[in-house]
């Protein structure tokens, strides 16, 4: 699958495509030509196309989207969830060079300086034809504040948003006291945790290695991550360890719909769950950051369930902060990553700042749902009420289909406007358009608005379909790139079609070529 552009090519003038897409007309006839196609016909069309695509060079994950298709009555194909392995330990014990070393290319970071590797980063991994998630993620700090928590907390995150770890130790250096204040916790969680006695470069290392028995993990497996020795015995015995479909990185679809509330320290976050939960379950203090943990509550609001989160505010710069602050972000990152819409406070009464957009865009990468929440609008001036509209057309246009509430936290004004929003995210979010009627809108779209000639060739859209929800995401097989230009256009069309209001859409390309006749 890619998503890349022909950097030769120049970029589309769609001044014509957003002219029509905001034609009301012209979109009133587009919607009614769609919708009243017959839907026999619709899927006729559809298993054409379809078949025509057998023309066309696919790989092994096409034909399972498309056999997915062909046996979903929707015309979804969820794809499983990848298995995901945790990469933990000190700074400088070789993790991010171990990562190197299993994804087969240079793509993290590595020095000999400790503590370079500081936010948690995921790869795509391969290993005996079984793909996994790999995570690599910042070393513990032995110079950090209250290193017990710190510790604590990192492998916490590493243990919740993983199916297996892996522990790396410096065979040379031994088990320092830092590894060992983890060990604990490592042993008492349900997960495989894995041993690697890293920088074990030859025979005469093993000895070290054998050391590490003494902490209790089970069989130390020593490696090079620099020479690669002994990494295809450790992924061979990882593979044993790691479960067919991950049980942690595909979301739970029953209980209460879990709600991750995001925003720059301070800006009301904690008063919102009060309110919301009714009691002071979280503590309220002017002091920016006084949340470190993100705290779960299960509140009744607007006459239904919901899963609320407290997350601690996200810093400035991630990479720049240290002890506590970085654990808080890691956790924060990691409700999001449970959640399933995400409400973004935002305080009315400062500028929207770089921050506020870093944290929308975070929620974006993440494929959630979307609310944004205006806070202490009681608050709020007609002077400076002026200047936020400008500054949400200014700073929030890529996200101006997100419903947004004005609320007041402390007083819990206009808290009930929330659960609409809420539920209107989480509908669009769950959304599934079948194969027929989306191949009937691509048909329509591109008749009405061709994508424009390059270097006197025309891409074609030769099928399309959704390959899941939450988010919906949609993949179109084509003949050449799709301009970024004509790709946004389509968002837009699927958005004037069918809502999605607070849910993005993800629109991917597959480029096929025709069969070679032989």
């Amino acid at each position: 699958m890619t998503d890349e552009t022909d950097p030769s090519i120049p970029p589309i003038d769609d001044d014509a495509h957003d002219a029509a897409a905001h034609d009301p007309e012209a979109l009133d006839a587009f919607a009614r030509r769609v919708n009243e196609l017959d839907d026999d016909i619709a899927e006729a069309r559809t298993q054409s196309l379809r078949q025509s695509l057998d023309d066309y060079e696919l790989e092994d994950d096409d034909v399972e989207l498309l056999q997915g298709h062909e046996t979903d009555a929707d015309g979804t194909y969820l794809m499983p969830a990848l298995p995901v392995l945790a990469i933990v330990g000190r700074p400088n014990v070789g993790k991010s060079a171990l990562v190197n070393r299993i994804i087969g290319r240079r793509e993290a970071v590595v020095e000999d300086t400790p503590g370079v590797t500081r936010d948690r980063v995921s790869y795509k991994a391969e290993w005996g034809g079984r793909w996994f998630t790999l995570v690599d993620t910042g070393g513990w700090e032995p110079d950090a504040k209250g290193i017990d928590r710190s510790v604590a907390q990192q492998a916490e995150v590493a243990i919740e948003l993983a199916d297996a770890v892996l522990f790396v130790v410096d065979a040379n250096v031994g088990a320092t006291a830092t590894d060992e204040r983890v060990v604990p916790m490592l042993r008492q969680s349900d997960k495989p945790v894995i041993l690697a006695a890293n920088k074990v470069d030859d025979a005469v290392q093993e000895p070290n290695a054998a050391v590490l028995w003494s902490l209790g993990l089970g069989e130390p497996r020593p490696v090079s991550a620099v020479h690669g020795r002994g990494v295809a015995d450790l992924l061979d015995h990882i593979m044993t360890q790691l479960p067919d479909v991950s049980k942690v990185a595909k979301e739970e679809y029953g209980g209460p719909r879990r709600v991750a509330i995001l925003g720059r320290p301070n800006v009301g976050k904690s008063s919102l769950l009060n309110k919301a939960a009714g009691e002071e379950r979280v503590v309220v203090n002017p002091l920016a950051g006084t949340t470190r943990d993100p705290i779960d509550e299960q509140v009744e609001l607007g006459g239904h369930i919901w899963r609320f989160v407290d997350t601690a505010g996200i810093r400035r710069k991630v990479h720049l902060q240290q002890g506590a602050d970085f654990y808080a972000s890691l956790r924060t990152t990691a409700a999001l990553e449970k959640a399933e819409v995400a409400v973004v406070v935002i305080d009315v009464i400062e500028p929207i700042g770089v921050q506020d957009v870093r944290i929308v865009d975070l929620v974006l990468e993440s494929g959630r749902a979307l609310v944004l929440a205006f806070n202490k609008w009681d608050e709020l001036g007609d002077e400076r009420r002026w200047q936020l509209e400008r500054e949400i057309e200014q700073d929030l246009a890529h996200v101006a289909w997100a419903p947004r509430v004005n609320i007041s936290a402390k007083t819990g004004r206009h808290l009930e406007k929330l659960v609409p929003a809420l539920l209107t995210s989480l509908e669009s979010w769950d959304t599934r358009i079948p194969t027929g009627k989306f191949n009937a809108f691509l048909a329509e779209l591109t008749q009405e608005f061709p994508h424009p000639l390059r270097g006197g060739k025309q891409p074609r859209i030769l099928f399309g379909t959704q390959a899941q929800s939450r988010p919906p995401t949609f993949v179109l097989f084509t003949t050449g790139f799709l301009d970024p230009g004509y790709r946004r256009f389509i968002q837009r069309r699927l958005r004037e079609m069918y809502g999605f209001v607070g849910s993005p859409i993800v629109v991917n390309m597959r480029v096929r070529e025709k069969r070679k006749r032989r």
